[in-house]
């Protein structure tokens, strides 16, 4: 079955300077992406290139439903944005102030009869929970009830993909995980395809079957969230999710085994030959060992592997950040019972284990990190 969208080698210049590169990617019918990155890499440009506003550079940008001739756009075929039969939400909404819910929703319908756009503005009302609200104006709303009309109107001509926006950022924080749950169901039940970008990793995890990670114009992973949480294949997606602390190190291979050496001590995985074999091609960058939160153990019966002088240890939620004072090294970790019951004072040495199967080492360029 062919995927519902499809991007190949999509490229978009403006003012002669590149905002999108190389960008590949598709999904099947009801699937839910989230694009992240940090704020320039094209996120934003990507989806007005999809929706029309934008003209891509180079690339085919294909459209398949089962109801609907398939749409190729590209540069030879540039379809103006009221010919792809997408659905746009703004991260401000963009409702018409001069109109009502009602008017708002049934803007993009005038191919239909009066009655029938009643008859669909009546059913989209209702399936988000907006019925008593028809009359009323944008400002008479609330910033959820504001988002809920501009789904609707986006929903009312039945297009084949929706994007989103930054769709929350605007929403009350109390709000915004029951709302984003609640869109999400409806667009599932609805099999609605949909990508949507967001700068909060929270967010996508909550709202995507799959995520895109960006940066400067290109798509360097795409996956399920929990695949791209475990397996990133670069040290930018790894720092963009936070997925753990970084630490210095120094490569000290040998034929038989493979060791770096840190700030903290010396640590020695046969994992860390292969991560090395698969992420430092360049010898000339220096080198950062990826530690997440639940490798890091601080010891009682275990023997460990490095030591932490003049430590401090400060509560960050269900995370603890471990510092030392001295030795430039910060590292997070979820070991929360056993800290729990012994007293660090500002100063102290703490025994540490690294959980030596679970290292991802990265050569990363100089000026980061």
């Amino acid at each position: 079955m062919k995927p519902l969208i499809n991007i190949e080698n999509l490229a978009v210049e403006l003012q002669s300077k590149s905002i999108l590169s190389n960008v590949n990617l598709s999904l099947g019918k009801g699937e839910i992406l989230g694009l992240v990155g940090p704020s320039g890499c094209g996120k934003t440009t990507l989806l007005n290139t999809l929706a029309g506003f934008i003209a891509q550079s180079t690339g085919t940008i294909e459209i398949n439903t089962s109801h609907k001739p398939s749409i190729q756009v590209t540069i030879d075929n540039m379809l103006p944005a009221e010919q792809r039969n997408i659905g746009m939400i703004f991260q401000d909404y963009a409702l018409f102030p001069h109109l009502n819910v009602n008017e708002n929703i049934c803007f993009g319908l005038k191919n239909l009869t009066k009655l029938e756009q009643k008859s669909r503005c009546e059913e989209l009302l209702t399936l988000l929970e907006l019925s008593a609200f028809g009359q009323r104006y944008p400002h008479q709303l609330s910033g959820g009830q504001q988002q809920r009309v501009a789904i609707a109107r986006a929903l009312a001509p039945q297009p084949s993909l929706l994007l989103l926006d930054e769709p929350f950022s605007n929403i009350d924080a109390r709000l915004r995980n029951e709302l984003m749950i609640e869109i999400r169901q409806l667009l599932k039940r609805l099999g609605m395809t949909a990508i949507f970008v967001t700068h909060n990793k929270d967010e996508v995890f909550t709202f995507a079957d799959k995520i895109a990670v960006m940066h400067q114009g290109q798509v360097l992973q795409m996956g399920s969230p929990a695949s791209v949480c475990q397996h990133p294949n670069s040290w930018q997606v790894a720092d963009f999710l936070q997925l753990g602390s970084w630490l210095p190190v120094t490569l000290l291979e040998n034929e038989h085994s493979a060791s770096v050496s840190t700030l903290i001590g010396d640590i020695e995985s046969e994992n860390i030959l292969q991560q090395t074999t698969n992420n430092t091609a360049n010898k000339a960058l220096s080198y950062q060992l990826l530690i997440k939160p639940n490798h890091v153990e601080l010891c009682q019966q275990q023997k460990p592997n490095v030591v932490i002088e003049h430590v401090s240890v400060t509560e960050q939620g269900f995370h603890y950040l471990l510092r030392s004072t001295e030795q430039n090294v910060a590292l997070s970790f979820t070991q929360l019972s056993y800290y729990s019951q012994e007293l660090h004072r500002l100063g102290d040495g703490l025994s540490v284990r690294l959980k030596a199967d679970n290292f991802h080492l990265y050569a990363v360029e100089n000026s980061h990190l």
